[in-house]
């Protein structure tokens, strides 16, 4: 049973401890929109996520179905420690890129069938990831059924896969790696190390990174309506603009605090 909360109140603000920040994209940080590559975050909360990645020392990460590359062109100018499509590839916070692939011929045997049988189907879309596919039906909801007997398919003639559902999309993924992983690896890494994890996301596959937030008593955040491990919901993607602004103001005053206090222990000492 999750929490309701609103941007306003019941969410908590993230004061009086070190924090580390994730986030997921579309449906969080950007609308959903028909088409994958419609997707776009506001210029303010661009410029509000830089602002909390500097006063975190860094310790914010986006982790998203998306690649990383596209992440780092809907978040500029932000240029985040991100774990795109689901954690198969990861970027850390020293630029390293980890990364999973599945063999050349599996991928091209992927890509040749899923590209013939989604034809099929008007308005569906194959969006192709390399290691990841998403078949999405937002614009073809009557044929929803099809696809995703489709995806089952391709998942019992190859075990290595797993299926990843989603809103309006079921993703082809290699097994093993979700968000959860993702954000373990990170939460065991400079500068993420030692802080409380903050994650925010709306979808089915952002649940095995609530699980994780909870299990290091961190703050999780369920976005807009249906059942979640989450501990904390918003509505929607407005809610989390303002939570956003009031995590910055808050650390921005958190700073502010420190400094002086350091200022005054120091001109108390020379007393």
């Amino acid at each position: 049973m999750t929490k309701v909360a609103s941007a306003q109140d019941t969410l908590p603000a993230p004061s009086g401890g070190l924090y580390a920040f994730f986030f997921d994209v579309d449906g969080t940080l950007a609308a959903i929109c028909p088409r994958p590559e419609e997707v776009s975050i506001p210029q303010t909360v661009r410029d509000t996520l830089v602002a909390l990645s500097t006063l975190s020392n860094g310790a914010l990460a986006l982790v998203s179905g998306r690649p990383i590359q596209e992440l780092d062109a809907l978040s500029a100018p932000l240029h985040a420690p991100s774990a795109g499509v689901h954690g198969a590839e990861r970027r850390d916070a020293a630029g390293e890129l980890h990364r999973i692939t599945l063999p050349n011929e599996m991928e091209a045997t992927l890509n040749e069938m899923l590209t013939e049988s989604m034809a099929r189907w008007p308005g569906a879309q194959l969006e192709t990831k390399g290691m990841a596919f998403a078949l999405h039906y937002r614009q073809a909801m009557e044929y929803e059924e099809q696809i995703l007997q489709l995806a089952e398919s391709v998942v019992a003639r190859f075990p290595e896969l797993a299926l990843q559902p989603g809103k309006c999309v079921v993703e082809i993924k290699p097994q093993g790696i979700d968000k959860g992983a993702a954000i373990n690896a990170f939460m065991d890494e400079a500068p993420f190390t030692g802080r409380i994890p903050v994650f925010i996301g709306d979808d089915l596959t952002d649940e095995a990174g609530f699980l994780v937030v909870n299990a290091l008593q961190g703050i999780s955040v369920k976005v807009g309506e249906g059942s979640s491990y989450a501990r904390y919901r918003l509505k929607g993607v407005n809610d989390v603009y303002a939570w956003l602004e009031q995590m910055k103001l808050q650390l921005e005053q958190d700073k502010t605090t420190s400094v002086r206090s350091q200022g005054y222990e120091s001109l108390s000492g020379r007393i």
